[in-house]
């Protein structure tokens, strides 16, 4: 009896996997709509592979896969059996390259599969919200096939793959945490409307407050660590121009016919973005291969000159995880799993990240045959988020941890090492500069072009 349970339970889990989302995680959230819980297992392939890929980097990794007998190249050997792997191919900066790749290939693929969906009645719907068994077997054999891409050019090509790729995902980021402080902003002033308006406007004050403290606080140490007196002029530029951008948007955010147009514009969104501004100011900072102008983390600790060499340094020697890279990492998370279950009333990023207007959908779900509660289809009438985009979403930022993960280092293959470059600057410093622009325009669009709807 327990045997037969047992096959039936496993005949259960296997129709999920080659079925439709909401059977995966109906269990977890019974009441979820058919296109969050998408999102979320394709957000799921996405954060596996990046575990995968911080696994592989894990210093050394190279040394512990040696250990194996049979397994590397020019380690010990089983009689009868010959060493098939190259452990220099698949750990280190190598392998994050080839992960990345491959997840990168799998989303522009239902990218480019997913193009003008319209509706869950698109026979493609049925490919995106379902099949997730073959989804992963595609995954798992593009990633093989990666690794046995001949080295040659493709790491230095594909480094420049992931800047592009970079820049614009660092773009959208920046578009979200737009909308999440939009909407933020917009829940805690409608509460404060409804009753206790003293608790819920100090606490938009004191987030306001904390944003623009550690925003400023960031200036002053960028100045003390990240500048010299007669060098690193790039750093000062690039520190003074984004505090005097950043001071510009938050003047604006607050003026009288801005607020008049734009109700829901504030300090809260000006002072996240000046923060974020700052995080990005410095992760461009952390990439210059002067190190006069780029101090490493541990000798700012131990008070050590970053020109005095230290006795752990060594030609070709790679840091892979600074605050910075792990900085990165969480707000990549942030930013990955906001995107998968956002619902915004704010038109214009609705319409930059091509996705429709939050409402009700009936959110309790649907009862099946077997008593189970499924989560609700609620595309019949239309898709609630491009589908093509989405997956375009995650390609770019298969790409953006494909350089966190390496520091934005440069390849380098004739020495076999890795090495900071100032297109990685030039890049973060030109992304913070036209997400700054796309939030002014948001702030002044209404007010240049007042006959268009911008509500």
């Amino acid at each position: 009896m327990g045997a037969c349970m047992a096959l039936c339970s496993l005949a259960s889990c296997a129709s999920c996997l080659c079925g439709s989302a909401p059977c995966l995680l109906c269990g977890c959230c019974p009441s979820s709509r058919n296109s969050t819980v998408t999102r979320l297992v394709f957000s799921f392939f996405l954060l596996l592979g990046t575990l995968v890929s911080v696994i592989m980097i894990l210093p050394g990794m190279e040394a512990q896969l040696q250990k194996i007998p049979g397994f590397c190249q020019g380690a010990s050997t089983i009689p009868g059996m010959e060493n098939q792997f190259n452990c220099d191919v698949i750990v280190g900066y190598k392998s994050v390259y080839r992960m990345c790749f491959a997840m990168t290939c799998f989303f522009f693929l239902f990218s480019a599969i997913m193009v003008r969906v319209q509706s869950s009645k698109d026979p493609r719907a049925a490919i995106q919200n379902g099949f997730w068994f073959f989804k992963f077997l595609i995954l798992v054999g593009i990633t093989v096939g990666a690794f046995f891409i001949p080295d040659g050019t493709f790491h230095t090509v594909w480094f420049y793959f992931g800047v592009v790729g970079s820049f614009i995902f660092i773009v959208i980021q920046l578009i979200l945490l737009i909308d999440f402080a939009h909407s933020w902003n917009k829940t805690w002033v409608g509460n404060a409307e409804e009753g206790n308006s003293k608790c819920w406007f100090a606490g938009l004050l004191s987030f306001t407050f904390l944003h623009y403290a550690l925003a400023f606080t960031s200036v002053v140490l960028f100045y003390i660590y990240y500048t010299q007196p007669n060098d690193c002029t790039e750093h000062k530029v690039f520190i003074s121009l984004n505090l005097i951008i950043s001071v510009i948007i938050s003047i604006v955010s607050i003026l009288p016919k801005v607020q008049e147009a734009q109700p829901q514009s504030g300090l809260l969104q000006a002072s996240l973005i000046s923060l974020y501004t700052m995080y990005v100011t410095w992760s461009a900072m952390t990439n210059n291969p002067n190190r006069k102008c780029n101090p490493s983390l541990l000798s700012l600790v131990s008070n050590v000159s970053s020109s005095e060499p230290t006795p752990t340094s060594a030609p070709g020697q790679v840091q892979w995880w600074d605050a910075q890279s792990i900085v990165g990492l969480v707000i990549f998370l942030f930013c990955t799993l906001y995107a998968s279950i956002r619902s915004s009333s704010n038109t214009q990023v609705n319409k930059l990240m091509q996705t429709e207007e939050g409402g009700s959908y009936g959110g309790e779900g649907e009862v099946g045959e077997d008593g189970v509660r499924r989560a609700v289809d609620n595309e019949e009438e239309g898709v609630t988020y491009s589908y093509s985009f989405f997956h375009f979403h995650l390609c770019l930022a298969s790409l953006y941890i494909m350089m966190t993960l390496t520091n934005w280092y440069q390849p380098d293959t004739t020495t076999q090492a890795m090495q900071s470059s100032m297109p990685a600057v030039w890049v973060k410093i030109s992304s913070s500069w036209l997400g700054l622009g796309l939030y002014l325009w948001t702030l002044l669009a209404p007010l240049m072009f007042p006959d268009r709807d911008f509500s």
